[in-house]
């Protein structure tokens, strides 16, 4: 049986992309499609939410495959302090098991205070963030329970800036050297006043969103272009320049653990959801004016990307059709998927 072009298997996800703008993108082998909606190009950056933290990982597994760290490492083997109880490792961040609560203590009281309509993390520093690790408390002992915390994703961030001789204000310097030049990338970065497409939440247009605080878990902005083309290193990390890169992008799918009662898996921060064909890979990431989707199949050599400039909506429809559209491109035999008790 033929199968559909992309192009028609993308236009029904394109059409049900809320807000002025969107763009939505797709390979599978050969094939490389990228559909646009309202005043955006392939290489429109948007901001990708936590998206961001798929970038963190794969520079932790970057600097781990080259030997600068471990993923068993203590966070405070980098920090300028010590932690007290279990010890708290670079793969519990990264796998949301690290038991921080899902935003730094205090954040929200300072957003609500300088501009929770505005910019709410404008005025939450790295020196906040490591304020706020000195009084956390993990809610449950690390590598023991998943709880998704862009506070763990931040702190990542921060640390492995430390770790390769910097501070945590290096984290966007660190991401250029070792991800986003190597793979090409020419639209992905952390710089809120590059151009970018316009955000809008209710409706309303929004200014571009700081993060200094929390940098590695949602600053990054990236385009269909470049998202695209990190698929396909993913798909194929023999494409990429160099050895540690190649073992890095290999690193960032293998499964670390089952999620409890779904079925799914974790890996360096990608969500792993075992088909009968083989892996789905997915993650997604929203802020106050954008909505992103990302997910690949590597058994399938196929991968979609999906970017609108609206916030996410309870439920968050964008990102569910997103999640259905790669499902339907995986043309290896059907049935039902995989389920793994824990």
């Amino acid at each position: 049986m033929t199968r559909p072009p992309l192009t028609d298997s993308l236009r029904p996800l394109l059409a049900a992309a809320p807000g002025p703008a969107a763009a939505v993108a797709a390979v599978r082998g050969a094939e490389r499609v990228v559909l646009r909606r309202g005043p955006v190009g392939e290489g429109t950056r948007f901001e990708t939410g936590s998206l961001t933290k798929t970038f963190t990982a794969l520079l932790l597994a970057e600097m781990a495959a080259g030997g600068e760290v471990r993923y068993g490492d203590p966070v405070d083997r980098y920090l300028p302090f010590r932690l007290p109880g279990p010890p708290l490792t670079l793969l519990h961040l990264a796998t949301h098991t690290s038991g921080l609560p899902r935003l730094p203590p205090g954040l929200l009281t300072r957003a609500l205070r300088s501009g929770w309509l505005s910019n709410p993390y404008a005025g939450f520093s790295e020196d906040d963030l490591l304020a706020a690790l000195r009084r956390t408390r993990p809610r449950h002992p690390p590598g023991t329970r998943v709880l998704y915390s862009n506070f763990g994703g931040a702190l990542l961030g921060h640390v492995l800036s430390r770790a390769a001789a910097g501070t945590g204000s290096h984290y966007p310097a660190l991401l250029a050297a070792r991800v986003t030049r190597p793979l090409g990338l020419t639209d992905t970065d952390c710089d809120p006043n590059r151009p970018q497409a316009t955000g809008h939440w209710h409706g309303r247009p929004r200014p571009a969103l700081l993060m200094p605080g929390l940098t590695g878990a949602g600053a990054v902005r990236s385009s269909a272009r470049d998202l695209l083309r990190v698929l396909g290193a993913l798909l194929d990390p023999d494409t990429a320049p160099g050895p540690v890169l190649r073992t890095a992008l290999a690193e960032v799918q293998r499964p670390r653990l089952r999620v409890p009662r779904t079925g799914s898996r974790l890996c360096l921060i990608w969500n792993l959801r075992p088909r009968p064909g083989g892996a789905l890979l997915h993650h997604s990431g929203g802020t106050r004016g954008f909505t992103a989707f990302a997910g690949f199949l590597p058994g399938a050599d196929t991968g979609l990307v999906a970017l609108t400039n609206v916030a996410p909506t309870p439920l968050a429809p964008f990102v569910q059709s997103a999640y259905g559209a790669l499902r339907g491109l995986d043309d290896r035999p059907s049935g039902k998927e995989w389920t793994a008790r824990v």
